[in-house]
């Protein structure tokens, strides 16, 4: 089968997921076309049957503030579908891509190309719900051949906010255990930290809903009962604040910022510990691979978290801003061997058996054979 692949190429989990669904389903024998403005950061070239293509928009000087990335993408979904040819386009993101994909479709009739949009979260909560592209959004999920979103959470979400009465069939995130697997051979988390140190990460885009002060709180509890480090991984918008605010309150010699970082499993192997005290979460990808990892998550009962972390079994959820609350958790797992090993245990069984990599691609790849009727 001849699979497109649009994403955005950034550290989004949309774009790690699109990246990984590619490189797996090329393991399986398909050929697969990604297309996008940038190369992804996670893509190898390594199996012969991934192509890159990359989305180049016009510089003219009528469209020096705007320029018409939306078009410029549809164009290239055009060229790649004729001339691969494709048998189905698989976008991740609802604006442009899956808009930018129908009308790709529609120019390309009579040939067919399904179209398969899967929503991510910000594409739907943000984005989508924003007057200015909430009809563009809607109109893209409903003309898509088929629609899924990566928690039960998002997908009421989606028809809540966007009034979307498509089918919408929930395909959750995934890791590959055997990359989780092979990381262990490595120092991982151990090479940031000190000798007698446990050690808590910490993984996102520093947006403000991912209340990043409140992993900077939850640690200066917590290193105050026992010898901590916490490492930052990402980069984004909040992240000077919140250098600044460990700069003001002394704490910055416990703390390791290492910016963007793709390979996230040689962070978490050998962590103690993983936070993610976000406002909302459609899904949680960086708790599950963190979970693949054997590393407890303290996480917020938010969005699609739930359906990823087991609360009392693979980590702790508490309240959104419950501080305290995630503070006195991590210190629970922290100051007692046996009960951290039980929960490290559970996670890494539950993300294997239930968010493994070969489960997930298959029911991806189960939906492009409804629609294309090819093996």
């Amino acid at each position: 089968m001849r699979v497109g692949i649009s994403c955005y190429p950034t550290y989004g989990g949309s774009g790690i997921v699109a990246t990984e669904l590619a490189m797996a389903l090329a393991e399986r024998g398909d050929e697969v076309h990604v297309i996008s403005y940038a190369l992804p950061s996670r893509l190898s070239f390594i199996n012969p049957r991934i192509f890159f293509h990359e989305v180049v928009t016009p510089t003219y000087p009528l469209f020096d503030n705007y320029p018409p990335y939306s078009l410029a993408l549809s164009t290239k979904m055009v060229e790649v579908a004729r001339h691969a040819p494709l048998d189905v386009l698989h976008v991740h993101y609802a604006i442009p891509n899956a808009v930018s994909a129908v009308m790709a479709r529609q120019i390309l009739a009579p040939q067919t190309l399904p179209v398969v949009t899967t929503l991510h979260g910000t594409d739907v909560t943000l984005v989508g719900n924003d007057p200015n592209y909430l009809e563009t959004t809607r109109w893209g999920i409903v003309q898509s051949d088929a629609v899924t979103a990566v928690s039960e959470s998002l997908r009421r979400t989606t028809v809540e906010q966007l009034a979307v009465t498509k089918e919408i069939e929930v395909v959750p995130n995934f890791i590959d255990p055997a990359r989780y697997e092979a990381a262990k051979a490595g120092p991982g988390a151990r090479r940031w930290a000190k000798p007698g140190e446990r050690i808590v990460v910490h993984i996102s885009n520093f947006r403000p809903v991912k209340r990043v002060l409140d992993v900077i709180s939850i640690f200066q509890r917590v290193q105050e009962k026992v010898p901590s480090r916490l490492i930052l991984v990402g980069d984004g918008p909040e992240r000077g604040k919140v250098e600044q605010y460990c700069r003001e309150h002394h704490i910055c010699g416990a703390i390791t910022f290492i910016g963007s970082f793709p390979l996230v499993e040689e962070v978490l192997v050998g962590a103690d510990l993983f936070l993610l005290p976000s406002e909302s979460e459609s899904f949680g990808l960086s708790a599950l691979e963190a979970m693949g990892c054997e590393v407890p998550v303290i996480a917020s009962c938010a969005g699609g978290l739930p359906e990823v972390v087991v609360d009392g079994e693979t980590g702790f959820l508490c309240p959104v801003g419950d501080v305290d609350g995630m503070a006195a958790a991590a210190l629970k797992l922290l100051t007692d061997d046996d009960l951290h090993r039980r929960f490290g245990e559970a996670g890494r069984r539950r993300a294997v058996d239930r968010f493994g990599q070969d489960t997930v691609v298959q029911r991806y790849r189960s939906i492009y054979q409804r629609l294309t009727q090819l093996p």
